[in-house]
């Protein structure tokens, strides 16, 4: 933005390079052709694919031809890891990764995002860790695993995952910080990405009001998460990795509605991205500049 001391102004903000995408899950339950033309329509960055039972979230060509057709790139993967999506390529855990790793890699994404094992997938959880690490040693593909959250009964926590639903202690090389989740599990989500430093590479921005058990994945600012300041935090620090709108919208009334929850949510994390940016620089002329931070 420049002045001079007339007043006259002219906007000139700088963005950090994150994209900013859509998870094909944010468009339910319209199916994954709808994410990628609505992508494209509100002008995101990129999807993210949620792999689940829609068939054409599995299909590599379908997911080829809609990206082309659309001209919008897939950015990540997200893995097979639901109760729901126990079934979907396979019932082995590993030939799931190998499978996302498989077709990130055709469709040219950077991120595989996986759950951490569940409880009682013990044999899986024995080798986790060390068996992601090797698997990451083969890909340029990253590997990040997402936190999670225990499930709460009566003033009593139950862990579902092994080794642990927060990722902080563990050893992932990259990790995927969920904003719904850490409503869920009463984390502080401000404290959990600055602990993951550079291991944060991928978030899935979605607000919660962390009052119930219940995963919300509310459009973010409708909720109790520091979602503002978190992406105000990652752009001040050069953060280059992904910011994916995971957000429900099941709700809505049609497609108007939907459209209307998705573009404020893209409104909502390109404004505070840019935030962080705004510096005022006075020349020796007195004209008035407003520019990046860094």
């Amino acid at each position: 933005m420049t002045a001079d001391y007339n007043g006259a102004f002219a906007p000139a903000l700088r963005v950090p390079d994150a994209p900013i995408t859509l998870s094909t899950a944010s468009v339910y339950p319209e199916k994954v052709p709808s994410a990628f033309e609505i992508a494209a329509l509100l002008g995101y960055d990129g999807v993210e694919v949620m792999v689940s039972t829609d068939a054409s979230s599995q299909d590599l060509n379908v997911l080829r031809r809609l990206s082309d057709y659309h001209q919008v790139p897939i950015k990540s993967i997200h893995a097979p890891c639901l109760l729901l999506t126990q079934r979907v390529w396979g019932r082995e855990p590993w030939g799931k990764l190998v499978r996302s790793k498989e077709v990130a890699e055709e469709l040219g994404a950077e991120v595989v995002v996986v759950h951490p094992p569940f409880r009682w997938q013990r044999e899986y959880a024995k080798e986790f860790v060390e068996g992601l690490a090797r698997m990451q040693d083969e890909t340029d593909v990253l590997f990040a695993v997402e936190n999670m959250f225990p499930l709460k009964a009566r003033g009593a926590e139950a862990g579902m995952y092994l080794p642990d639903w927060n990722p902080v202690d563990q050893d992932y090389p990259f990790v995927t910080l969920d904003m719904s989740h850490t409503a869920v599990s009463g984390s502080d989500a401000l404290d959990m990405a600055a602990s993951l430093g550079d291991r944060l590479r991928h978030v899935h921005l979605a607000d919660g009001m962390g009052v119930t058990n219940k995963d919300e994945h509310l459009v973010p600012g409708r909720g109790a998460q520091p979602c503002g300041p978190m992406l105000e935090n990652l752009a001040e620090g050069g953060y280059r990795g992904h910011v994916v709108l995971e957000v429900n919208t099941r709700r809505a009334a049609g497609r108007p509605e939907r459209m209307e929850d998705l573009a404020e949510a893209l409104a909502f994390a390109r404004l505070h991205l840019a935030a962080a940016d705004r510096t005022w620089q006075v020349s020796s002329r007195g004209e008035i500049t407003l520019r990046g931070a860094r």
